[in-house]
């Protein structure tokens, strides 16, 4: 099979979406398929700026050019967008005829490079692996304002790029039930699949020692238990009822440790020092390779959603805490693709903004009942490895490519 994915970001890259497209490419190549990745040679975050690669090899990664602006304004995130919109539809009309290309969202809409390839090769297939919903997200970011001009273009847009590709492959059943609501109706309806995001069973192998994280001795913890949250803080995530419960905690051996950066960090770093909450740290992002380094010193796992977020994303964190067998505990509405881990393999505890006690019960509970603690840790373990790893999740992406393009006998 010629396989074809695109994504702005790409491994070396920090950007989750980037690693999954990454997983899926290899994967595949080993399969025996023919496969091209069309990426940017730009960064997820300045000093995870990838270098170029051969395109000699499978799969061949085609790193283009973009101005690399950064993402803190709009005018240059646009710009960033628009040049990788360009010179990934002339490099897919170049490129030899396709059987499958699939598509991520980053930058959004960039299926339609794809759209371009068909129109020159009407039998390539079009998957749209949807990790992101626009421009749902920018209706309720409020960047856009719902059922102005501008929505209404872009949602007519969207309307005709899913008349134009053949299936989706969603994150979980919110996004999929978003997305069949505002374009399953469409004049040519694709399919549309769940297939979960995963972790590599390699990295995060059940009998792998790793080794100490080397930042551990400069941020001065001494607590026993440490609740880590480790990743994005952006427009989909709340912290109010976590720094609640921190201020609650913050006389008892407990310490909120945040690694990573986003949108929603400085109001972070100033509500913790405004509040003078010395349990919760804030560390900046570290490499992918050491996040396992990271999660090895934690006792619990924190994840949050904000309400208006469901649907529109699927936090990916969620597979490495499993993996490392953390307890996970959540903050946000019913029905993500978190809720439903915790509701159907009882990894932790699920609960909704403003819940406050809850989060402090569950909390004294976990460190003081190391029964309660092993039974949590033994439970996300056993539900990565039966649905939350490669070796599991990548099996559906399989299925879905062979029934599209069968094998020749």
């Amino acid at each position: 099979m010629r396989l074809t994915l695109i994504n702005q970001f790409y491994a070396p890259d920090l950007a989750p979406t980037g690693h999954m497209a990454a997983s899926l490419a290899e994967h595949r190549a080993l399969s025996g398929d023919q496969v091209t990745v069309i990426t940017s040679a730009g960064g997820y975050v300045p000093e995870s700026r990838s270098r170029s690669r051969s395109t000699d090899t499978n799969p061949r990664v085609i790193r283009l050019w973009t101005p690399r602006l950064g993402k803190a304004h709009k005018l240059p995130r646009i710009l960033d967008y628009a040049a990788f919109y360009l010179l990934a539809s002339l490099r897919l009309l170049l490129i030899p005829a396709q059987d499958v290309i699939i598509s991520l969202t980053t930058p959004p809409f960039i299926a339609w490079a794809a759209v371009v390839h068909k129109r020159l090769h009407p039998s390539t297939l079009i998957v749209l692996w949807n990790m992101d919903c626009y421009p749902e997200i920018a209706e309720r970011t409020g960047v856009i304002t719902q059922g102005r001009w501008i929505s209404r273009g872009l949602r007519a847009l969207n309307r005709r790029l899913f008349e134009r590709i053949d299936h989706v492959v969603c994150l979980d059943h919110a996004m999929r039930d978003l997305l069949v609501t505002h374009y399953g109706q469409v004049e040519r309806n694709p399919q549309f699949h769940i297939i979960p995001n995963w972790e590599s069973s390699t990295q995060f192998s059940r009998d792998r020692v790793h080794p100490a994280w080397t930042d551990l001795p400069d941020l001065g913890i001494e607590s026993p238990f440490i609740i880590l949250y480790l990743g994005n803080a952006g427009f989909g995530h709340r912290f109010e009822t976590v720094l609640e419960a921190a201020e609650i905690l913050k006389d008892e051996p407990f310490v909120f440790l945040f690694v990573g950066g986003g949108q929603k960090w400085p109001w972070l770093a100033s509500t913790v020092a405004n509040r003078d909450l010395k349990n919760v740290i804030l560390h900046p992002y570290v490499p992918k390779e050491t996040t396992p380094q990271v999660m090895a010193m934690a006792d619990c796992a924190l994840i949050t959603m904000s309400d208006t977020a469901l649907g529109l994303i699927s936090p990916s964190k969620l597979h490495a805490n499993l993996a490392m067998g953390l307890p996970i505990l959540y903050v946000g509405p019913a029905g993500s693709n978190v809720d439903e881990a915790i509701q159907e393999n009882a990894v932790g505890l699920s609960i909704r903004h403003g819940e406050v006690s809850q989060c402090v019960c569950f909390l004294r509970n976990l460190r003081g009942d190391p029964a309660l603690h092993d039974q949590y840790k033994n439970a996300s373990r056993q539900a990565f490895e039966s649905s939350y790893c490669d070796a599991k999740t990548l099996l559906q992406f399989d299925s879905l490519l062979t029934a599209l393009i069968p094998s020749p006998d």
